[in-house]
């Protein structure tokens, strides 16, 4: 049978049992060999040097084998004719697999020739694909182990054999087998389906194949069912056979099946890396044009979350109107006959501008020569002819002298403007006149105080030096637009943006200064309202009965505040924050007593304005419900002390004092005194603050900080002030941006990277303290269109009616319409509301629900947009129909 196999004991204790080149089968006996070694074979156990002396021959057969086996002795086998599953084994002290006296694993490694690894294509990749690793769990060796140890053999597989649930899931997180074999027969040694569970909880089980062998069917049972198996994480059933053969036919299957299709999805992980490191943007979608994955770059050119897109239909996303009305057709008509389209396109952002598009879209056929996936690839066009050329030369040049020409060109460029210390040396050989003339950006930038945004342009320009010419063209996008004043809110389109947004963003996010001609300014007076005496509870249990039962579902977010309303004869704000107040311990926290609370609360409400469609005092009883809501869930409860509880609560009630019913921009361009007094910046958040203080602390009967001291005061004045200017809605994307990438975003990726319950993100950070306490104001002050519906409905009439009113007014005086679409006769609610939701609304709700976890108002908010779109889309087809007459 050729050359006898030899036995190596290397330095580490490592033993390599050997066969010639002719062995075929761990059958062949073993000995010790004159000649070179040959290709490794037979087992592969580590162990002690001391454990590793060869012992004499002994019989073959499988019995025997065993029987040295629990010796714990090394053998070598019997002839060839002998059938032994096991004929040449090791024992000793094993350290890879068993980590325990009673765990057992061996090993079998096959020759040369039948473990070489096989290629495989998918697609265009050529994949080299390693010899298959075979775990067995089997308590006890029998037949059916013995069967497919030599089946893996046969196979060219390499082997272990655990005995213990234990030692089986070292091995395998070890060696990440990709078939495991589990004995599934006899109970009494483990639980199979334990075991198959231990293992698949692990991840390189992902791609692995748990085959179960079960007992042969009695012929008075029926045959078991196999979904226990599958829900314990096997992925076939082996009926017990101990011929070699069914054996070895089970596991080729397996291979070439299972095993074989892991393999392929393992390589695509591959793709999956490239496209996401690829700095062009990349979408898949189906042939039926489903969003199916998106990359980064992709996610960053469009704005959109990953999340918010993928199993999205195209048609569902905004549409630009920059492109010609055939042009989708046209995409349409062309990718369907399996053409490639590539071209011009304009998109619209998350953020609602266009953007202008080189497009590729490639069909992918599949199955049955169908179309079964197309493949965009994107890139942002050139705004600029300078850059349109540079791309063009980065495209077209087959050569790299004139990239490298281009690239040492802007690296020069920048040297000049940044670089400090070549300047200097310079210098120190030159006139000292020449040494005072360096480049005045230079001495910018050596100033000792730098401003944060002067780093990160810095850093940016530093990064552009040993960048390819593409990735220094986008970086200069980018310092174009951190140059910018206005970093936080999105840039308005022109005459294609929505009208109803236009005016929305236009009243509520500018200061309106909109001069009349001649640069003359129109003042009106601040009317200050009386308002009769009202009768108020004298404690918190002396309200009227119909009060007090209202009062009793404050808590919960459907309260109706305009039943409260009406009880209280458009007076709500002392009840519910006598009631409110109580609830948080406001009195016992400020050392004031109800009384001078209830004063207080009086005081206040008496300067709202209840003439005042919208901004009275049940709005501010409102905004005060929804932030004492907000307080009570569980994050913002442990992201918060009680301070911060007691300035959110003051905050809400002062929010709106002496609103006008007039917006910002009103005041502005009508030069009002307190436009004025507060350079048209801020001016009614600014007044609403100072009117506050000043109405608290002017009468010790109504002053509900005369109690606390000083640092307690400047603290808890400074939060107050903080929250109402928040309000403000000019600066709207700055303050929901920046609790996204600091709340949000670092919330998820900590509860992504565990499983435990993470711990609030604002605890023990005032600045994160303070950006929850922002967003959780402003989503109080604009929460209507989370309201139950008849309640959203109500609040759209009112602050409709107050634009109204504030357009009447600003044709009668003559001043600029700063909201044309606000006009009683032309106006469409449901529109306004519409605009409102997207441009307002939804992304700010869905980052405060990603943090406070807010299902409830998110319902009400997706049930109020459908009622709005609901109503403009019958408008609309009401207009397109003709007349009957």
């Amino acid at each position: 049978m050729g050359c006898a196999p030899s036995i190596h004991v290397s330095q580490s204790g490592v033993i390599y049992c050997r066969d010639s080149d002719e062995s075929n089968s761990p059958r062949q006996t073993t000995g010790v060999s004159q000649g070179p070694a040959g290709p490794l074979h037979g087992l592969f156990v580590q162990t002690d040097a001391a454990d590793a002396i060869p012992q004499s021959r002994a019989s073959g057969s499988p019995g025997a084998a065993r029987a040295r086996r629990a010796r714990g002795e090394l053998g070598s086998g019997s002839s060839a004719g002998s059938a032994g599953p096991a004929a040449t084994t090791c024992r000793g002290r094993r350290r890879h697999c068993c980590s325990s006296a009673e765990a057992e694993t061996q090993t079998s490694y096959t020759s040369v020739k039948q473990v070489s690894s096989a290629e495989v294509r998918i697609g265009p990749m050529r994949l080299t694909q390693d010899p298959i690793q075979v775990l067995l769990i089997f308590a006890k060796e029998d037949s059916q182990s013995d069967g497919f140890w030599w089946a893996c053999d046969r196979a060219g597989y390499s082997c272990n054999i655990a005995r213990t649930p234990e030692s089986a899931l070292e091995c395998f997180l070890d060696k990440h087998h990709e078939i495991i074999v589990i004995d599934h027969r006899q109970t009494q040694n483990f639980d199979a389906e334990a075991v198959c569970r231990s293992i698949r909880a692990t991840n390189p089980s992902e791609h692995a194949v748990i085959l179960a062998v079960v007992s042969q069917a009695s012929g008075n049972y029926e045959e078991a069912s196999v979904l226990p198996l599958l829900h314990a994480g096997f992925n076939r059933r082996f009926m017990e056979n101990s011929s070699i053969i069914a054996c070895y036919n089970e596991l080729i299957q397996i291979e070439h099946g299972e095993v074989l299709s892991q393999f392929k999805l393992r390589a695509c992980n591959s793709v999956f890396t490239a496209l996401d490191h690829c700095h062009e943007a990349i979408e898949i979608t189906s042939d039926d044009h489903v969003i199916q994955y998106v990359n980064p770059a992709f996610e960053r050119m469009m704005g959109y979350h990953k999340g918010e897109l993928l199993g999205k239909e195209l048609a569902e996303l905004p549409k630009s109107d920059k492109n010609r009305a055939d042009l989708l057709d046209t995409i349409n008509t062309c990718i369907k006959k399996g053409k490639e389209w590539q071209g011009v396109y304009y998109a619209r952002r998350k953020s609602g501008d266009s953007i202008q598009q080189h497009v590729k879209i490639t069909p992918v056929i599949g199955q049955g020569g169908k179309i079964r996936h197309f493949v965009s690839l994107k890139k942002l066009c050139c705004s600029t002819d300078k850059n349109k050329q540079i791309l063009k030369i980065h495209r077209d040049s087959g050569d790299n002298s004139q990239t490298e020409s281009h690239s040492f060109r802007y690296k020069n460029r920048r040297k000049e403007s940044i670089d400090v210390k070549s300047i200097s040396s310079r210098g120190s050989d030159a006139p000292s006149l020449q040494n005072r003339r360096y480049p005045s950006m230079a001495r910018i930038h050596s100033m000792t105080i730098e401003a944060p945004i002067t780093k990160v342009i810095n850093i940016i320009n530093a990064a552009q030096e040993n960048s390819p010419v593409t990735v220094a063209e986008a970086l200069d996008r980018v310092l174009e637009i951190l140059r910018t004043t206005e970093l936080y809110s999105p840039q308005l389109g022109t005459k294609d943006e929505d009208p109803h947004t236009s005016d929305l963003v236009g009243g509520l996010m500018t200061d309106g200064l909109r001069r009349l001609s001649g640069n003359e300014y129109v003042f009106t007076k601040n009317v200050h309202q009386s308002h009769s005496h009202l009768a108020m509870p004298g404690t918190i249990t002396d309200v009227p009965p119909s009060v007090a039962q209202l009062l009793d579902n404050e808590e919960s977010w459907e309260f109706n505040i305009f039943e409260l309303e009406a009880v209280t004869h458009k007076r709500p704000l002392v009840y519910l924050g006598l009631k409110v107040f109580s609830r948080f311990g406001v009195c016992e926290f400020l050392h004031c007593s109800e009384t001078t609370l209830r004063a207080w609360l009086q005081v206040i409400e008496a300067n709202y304005h209840s003439s005042n469609a919208y901004h009275n005092s049940t709005h501010a009883a409102d905004v005060l419900h929804a932030t004492a809501f907000f307080l009570g869930k569980e994050r913002v409860k442990g992201s918060l002390d009680q301070l911060d509880e007691v300035a959110a609560l003051i905050a809400a009630t002062v929010h709106d004092v002496d609103h006008p019913g007039r917006t910002n921009s009103f005041l502005c361009n009508a030069g009002s005194e307190l436009a004025v007094l507060y350079n048209d910046t801020a001016v009614l958040e600014s007044h609403h603050t100072a009117l506050a203080f000043q109405l608290t602390v002017k009468d010790s009967k109504c002053n509900i900080f005369k109690n606390i001291d000083r640092n307690h005061y400047r603290t808890l004045r400074q939060a107050i002030i903080d929250m109402v200017l928040a309000t403000e809605m000019t600066k709207h994307f700055e303050h929901v941006n920046k609790f996204v990438n600091s709340i949000n975003k670092p919330m998820a990726a900590e509860i992504d990277g565990s499983d435990c319950e993470c711990s609030p993100p604002g605890k023990n950070f005032p600045e994160n303290q303070t950006l929850i306490k922002r967003m959780m104001i402003k989503c109080a002050d604009v929460a209507n269109p989370c309201r139950p519906l008849d309640l959203c409905i109500e609040w759209a009439g009112r602050i409709s009616e107050e634009y109204f009113a504030q357009t009447d007014e600003e044709k009668r005086q003559g001043l600029p319409v700063v909201m044309p679409v606000f006009d009683r006769n032309t106006c469409s609610i449901p529109k306004s509301q519409i605009s409102f939701i997207d441009y307002f609304i939804t992304d700010m709700f869905d980052a405060w629900d990603a943090f406070a976890h807010l299902p409830t108002l998110m319902q009400h908010l997706a049930d109020n947009y459908k009622h709005w779109k609901t109503l403009d889309d019958l408008k609309c087809k009401s207009l397109r129909l003709p007349s009957d007459s």
